[in-house]
């Protein structure tokens, strides 16, 4: 007889859930979120295991790893969907979400979610690690600017480069305000320092790799965006058609429809967040900043005659992310005239 294991993960406790093919509960525990202590529940011969599910989270790919690994048949399924069956559930507890899952898994009711190689998980880091130092670097320099307009000190336009000299300047002979912003200026610079390292690094990780150095001859898209893209979509064969990227990365618009309601709405926002958003900046930096003429340039200005400018940004963004994923199959750059293009995508 056939078994079927629904893994409800949580930091420090997993709540397992075997039932077998005619939904019967077989065993139900809970272990610590290790794949060795979840093997020493699951590789018991008398279970013929025919698939083993686990929700996409933070532990999913650690803990997909090892079970993989073990010769297990694991799937990693879909928040979405998981919580779309298991809300029937009139109370939710690892329990009862550990036996959703098992049924999911008995009656083929999911949608599995891609888990990335080991190269795309470190590279998807660095650029986290990147973004979050960027990002805490520029709220102490806010932080600065606002409390230093309490005392009617304005920053003004000033750089990166700068802003140390600036702020000094503005805080000298105030020895209570030196006090104050020196702290904050040190850790800054500390912040900018290491983000300067990380940046280097990406640049140099977008360099060695052939793809990335094929994604970056597209105008717009640089080091940063073509890493993103590599470690995003990990594996291109994956994709059906270059045209199934865009609604993965939620750059196509949702569609309600209901009798004779049908509405049209804005992009789903689905998928990575990081990857949209650098997707939208390199299409805004085509549109508005490059200035050699492409037919892709050209296709995106005419869009925006009819649409506008920050519909025709997001459908260049959804552009770019297809022709990105068409050049990485076909080994091809990128094709400045229309006459030399591939056929249509």
């Amino acid at each position: 007889m056939k078994h079927f294991i629904g893994l409800d993960v949580s930091v420090k406790e997993t709540a397992v859930c075997i039932v077998d093919e005619t939904g019967k509960i077989c065993r139900e525990v809970k272990v610590h979120s290790h794949p060795d202590d979840l093997l020493a529940v699951v590789k018991d011969p008398s279970w013929n295991i025919e698939r083993v599910g686990l929700e996409a989270g933070p532990l999913s790919q650690w803990l997909f790893e090892g079970l993989a690994s073990a010769g297990l048949p694991v799937i990693c399924i879909e928040t979405r969907h998981v919580k779309a069956f298991l809300k029937a559930q009139p109370n939710k507890t690892d329990r009862n979400d550990a036996r959703g899952i098992a049924q999911m898994m008995r009656v083929n009711l999911y949608r599995p979610v891609h888990v990335k190689t080991l190269t795309s998980q470190k590279r998807r880091a660095l650029l986290t690690a990147r973004k979050l130092l960027q990002g805490k670097a520029i709220a102490i320099e806010n932080d600065i600017r606002g409390l230093l307009r309490n005392f009617g000190l304005k920053v003004g336009v000033v750089g990166t480069v700068k802003f140390d000299e600036r702020i000094r300047e503005l805080v000298e002979g105030m020895p209570d305000l030196e006090d104050l912003i020196g702290p904050l200026l040190s850790a800054r610079n500390k912040l900018r320092a290491e983000f300067a390292r990380l940046h280097k690094k990406v640049l140099a990780s977008a360099e060695e790799d052939a793809t990335c150095k094929r994604l970056m001859t597209i105008p717009g898209v640089g080091a940063v965006t073509a890493l993103a893209y590599t470690a995003t979509i990990d594996i291109p064969q994956r994709f059906r058609s270059s045209k199934a990227v865009g609604p993965i990365l939620g750059l196509t618009p949702k569609l309600n429809e209901s009798g004779e309601s049908k509405r049209v709405g804005r992009i789903s926002l689905c998928g990575d967040g990081m990857m949209r958003t650098l997707l939208y900046e390199a299409a805004q930096t085509l549109l508005t900043r490059v200035t050699k003429w492409s037919w892709l340039r050209a296709w995106a200005m005419n869009v925006a005659k009819r649409r506008g400018m920050r519909k025709a940004i997001v459908a260049l963004a959804r552009r770019l992310a297809v022709i990105m994923h068409r050049m990485w199959l076909d080994g091809a750059g990128f094709r400045w005239t229309r006459e030399a293009t591939a056929p249509t995508i």
